[in-house]
């Protein structure tokens, strides 16, 4: 507990003066997060992000090490990036910007010289995955709008590297609405390795001087006829396709205004009827997709415009007639019914009743009650761009929209964002139209009405939008709703979940204690644990050691037992009778080694390895994933693999490094001579069939490149997919197998995929002795890979014995000349290696006369 003394002030050598307003609250949620890994609960527009920089001032002034910062969007980092360079008395250049847009070289090397950085979290994730930055001297991570930390979110992830990684972590999170529940909040925190909640509501002292009332109303608005029509004739085809989906037992109803809960149950069973070979489930499944994209075209004649409508039904135009066109698409725009609709969109001569109700309320506001800037939230983008034409010749308006061009619309560029924000802010314009993209976190100003052009059926969206407004005086939020639409069920929706929030952010704060205490326990109990199987590894090693020491003090054993034994396995290598059992593989993976040497100058090795981990573990320096050794396995993984967990797995294991290349061929590479193309059963099956490049051709590449190329198939049932002749499948892999030289292998899931490739490239570079290599083709090999060739030829021994050989002996017919007792003074040589080396070198060929 941070006492009076340790209070953290808005004075600091690490701040500019002035900069800051002095704000008690601000200070108070500081002073408790310098000292642990703090959630941070604080109204929309109230300052969050000052929390955070005092925190991260003290942590830089204490402790040094480089501050970073995660936020979800680009615009939202760049406007941190602004705040911080304003308010930190340190060199711009030192506070340094990551996202997309700089290049991962770059971004290396501005990691290593910046103070600060501020970053999208997808951007450090990859750099993580690649290896190309540590988390090691971070002393202050804060994950802006935190709530995210939830499943697959980058988040998680890096939260789990930096409490692995850091020397001298703290966390902070910051988020104005953390969940929906106490235990979504109990999963952010243990997801982000949270152990102290603060929270401060419009309730508390503090915090309410610098509140004021939100004004919060609803507007109905009436559908004409001529939009009705086309929604019931919409909705006809609907229930048409339901009456099909019912006929073969997934839907128990033709209501066109069934829930998504339902729908998605329909297509849960779709799923596991094609899983089981079904046809009907293929059929219904196209089906199910005429239903969702009938629901969206319903969704905007009652909600958004029919603009949009017609945007969307010539996008649906479109991808009918591309090349590999769905067969739902195709009915859907050849459906008469549907055809009558789009006639009867086009011609109607309106819009939408919303558009002269947003404009209605604009002019009451910043005319008559004589406001000075407003802003429109709409889900649609294509909405926008229609509201910013239809209000243009009554305000000063613009467009707030997201970078991507989506759906044939153009986005804005982040450069495009920024300018509109500070012209926003400038009073150049007084009406902001924009899409989701402004809604978190990101520092659009003060404005004297928030208009939803629909109800937001999400409560933290909701309390986003509406943390626009009444930060310094009272303003007032109106939310449209087509009666009798899908406008209505939204409304109650987000009616009960705010109340709920709101009601939750005050549970919060009462059950902060709570809360530390479970997630205490859990730590204790995740501690116990590892304590419990710590106790367990050590009592078998003790085991272990004392037969250890039985053996050297029997007359009959010790070293000569051990050399016989070599003696053996060399002989049974030689003579191709002995065979390993699976015992072997598994001693031969662990044990890091030659798997055919097993004693002597190995087993030295092996000891001294030991004692040194036991003497850094004295020392208190503790191995940590992501702190990479030049002794770790590498993994070099193509970029275009990062949707699966494989890679993320793979980078926080203990000895595995790993690196994100754009790869020519495969998308693992394991070895100089293993190369992996990973296929899960439905993408094998749609590569066979019709994928834009055939299994065939990709593999053709693999095994020209590697000597030893592996295709991995995950999961799934391989034979019932797509309806395809299992012996069809069947004849593919035997093609691949015998006819293109590669090892098939079967795996269950993502999991034993990773263990599969970890085992591999185990057994590869540290029992085979053999290095990575990322190359697309066969290139010319200088003289010194030429020479290495040579010499790792030799008994199949490896390129790093085969560099150290050559080091030591200076020329390959130095090598190849050497006695077998020269031979055994190169690192990494013993008997079995030198022995078999003479022998090739020096054996009589089988064939000669």
């Amino acid at each position: 507990m941070a006492t009076e003394a340790d209070a953290v002030s808005t004075d600091h050598p690490l701040l500019v003066e002035g900069v800051l307003q002095r704000r008690r609250y601000q200070t108070r949620l500081a002073t408790a997060a310098r000292g642990e890994h703090t959630l941070v609960c604080l109204p929309t527009g109230l300052g969050k992000t000052a929390v955070s920089l005092l925190v991260t001032a003290t942590r830089l002034a204490d402790a040094g090490g480089t501050a970073l910062l995660l936020a979800p969007t680009k615009p939202l980092v760049e406007q941190h990036a602004d705040f911080y360079r304003e308010a930190l008395a340190i060199p711009d250049e030192e506070i340094v910007v990551f996202t997309g847009e700089v290049s991962p070289d770059d971004r290396g090397d501005l990691w290593g010289s910046a103070r600060v950085v501020i970053a999208t979290p997808q951007v450090i994730e990859n750099d993580l995955v690649g290896n190309r930055i540590s988390l090691r001297n971070v002393t202050h991570l804060t994950f802006d709008e935190c709530h995210r930390a939830t499943g697959d979110y980058s988040y998680v992830y890096i939260a789990e590297r930096y409490h692995a990684d850091a020397a001298d972590p703290l966390v902070t999170g910051m988020s104005a609405s953390p969940g929906g529940d106490l235990e979504e909040i109990e999963i952010v925190c243990d997801n982000l390795g949270i152990e102290n909640v603060e929270v401060m509501t419009e309730d508390d002292a503090d915090v309410d001087e610098y509140t004021h009332d939100t004004d919060v109303r609803w507007e109905q608005v009436e559908l004409p006829e001529e939009l009705l029509a086309i929604r019931d004739a919409l909705n006809e085809v609907i229930a048409d396709r339901l009456e099909k989906l019912k006929s073969i037992g997934v839907a128990d109803t033709t209501d066109p205004d069934l829930s998504q809960r339902q729908l998605n149950a329909m297509r849960g069973e779709l799923k596991r009827m094609m899983d089981a070979g079904n046809s009907d489930g293929y059929t219904g499944m196209s089906t199910h997709a005429e239903v969702m994209k009938l629901r969206r075209a319903v969704e905007l004649v009652e909600t958004q415009s029919v603009e949009s409508l017609r945007r969307y039904f010539e996008r649906q135009r479109n991808a009918a007639r591309s090349s590999g066109a769905s067969k739902a698409s195709q009915r859907l725009v050849a459906e008469p019914t549907v055809r009558e609709a789009m006639r009867k969109a086009e011609a109607f001569d309106d819009l939408h009743p919303k558009f002269s109700k947003t404009r209605l309320l604009l002019a009451e506001t910043l005319g008559v009650n004589g406001g000075d800037r407003a802003i429109v939230f709409t889900e649609s983008r294509d909405t926008a761009e229609a509201l910013v034409e239809f209000l243009a010749a009554s305000f000063d308006v613009e467009r707030f929209v997201g970078q991507g061009d989506k759906e044939g619309s153009d986005g804005m560029s982040q450069t495009q964002q920024q300018d509109t924000l500070d012209a926003f802010r400038a009073g150049d314009f007084e009406v902001l139209v924009s899409t989701s993209v402004a809604e978190e976190g990101l520092d659009v100003p003060e404005v004297d009405l928030v208009l939803f052009y629909e109800p937001v059926p999400t409560a933290i969206r909701s309390i986003q939008r509406k943390g626009r407004t009444g930060r310094q005086a009272s303003g007032r939020v109106v939310v449209l709703m087509a009666e009798d639409t899908r406008d209505e069920a939204f409304f109650w929706i987000s009616r009960r979940r705010e109340k709920q929030m709101r009601q939750q952010l005050r549970d919060l704060k009462a059950a902060t204690g709570e809360i530390e205490a479970e997630i205490a326990d859990e730590d204790q109990a995740n501690l116990d644990a590892f304590e419990g199987s710590a106790s367990d590894a050590a009592a078998v090693t003790d085991g272990e050691d004392d037969a250890g020491i039985a053996n050297d003090g029997d007359d009959t054993g010790g070293e000569d037992e051990t050399d016989a034994e070599n003696d053996t396995s060399a002989a049974n290598d030689e003579t191709g009778d002995g065979q390993p059992g699976l015992t072997d593989f598994a001693a031969e993976v662990n044990s890091g080694g030659d798997g055919n040497e097993t004693g002597g100058n190995e087993a030295s090795g092996t000891a001294t390895v030991e004692e040194d981990s036991a003497a850094d573990d004295a020392d208190g320096v503790v191995a940590t994933a992501g702190v990479t050794d030049a002794d770790d396995v590498e993994v070099v993984i193509d970029q275009r693999e990062l949707d699966a967990g494989i890679a993320k797995d793979l980078s926080t294991r203990d000895g595995i490094r790993t690196r994100l290349e754009t790869l020519a061929v495969g998308d693992y590479v394991l070895s100089d001579r293993v190369a992996v193309e990973r296929k899960s059963a439905a993408d094998f099956v749609d590569s066979l069939l019709d994928g834009d490049r055939s299994v065939f051709e990709q593999v053709g590449e693999l095994s020209r490149a590697y000597s030893r190329p592996v295709i991995v198939i995950e999961g799934g049932d391989l034979y019932t997919q797509r309806n395809v002749d299992p012996n069809a499948i069947r004849g593919a892999i035997a093609s691949l197998a015998v006819d293109f030289g590669l090892s098939v292998l079967r795996t269950d899931d993502e999991a034993d995929t990773t263990e599969l490739f970890e085992t591999i490239a185990r057994r590869e570079q540290e029992t085979r002795d053999r290095e990575v290599s990322v190359h697309g083709e066969k290139t010319t090999k200088t003289l010194a890979e030429q020479q290495e060739y040579v010499v790792s030829a030799i008994a199949d021994i490896g390129p790093v014995t085969a560099r150290s050989l050559l080091e030591h002996f200076g020329t390959v017919e130095a090598v190849m000349t050497a006695r077998e007792d020269d031979l055994r003074e190169v690192e990494g040589v013993g008997t079995v290696t030198a022995d078999r080396i003479r022998e090739v070198v020096g054996g009589d060929y089988p064939g000669a006369e």
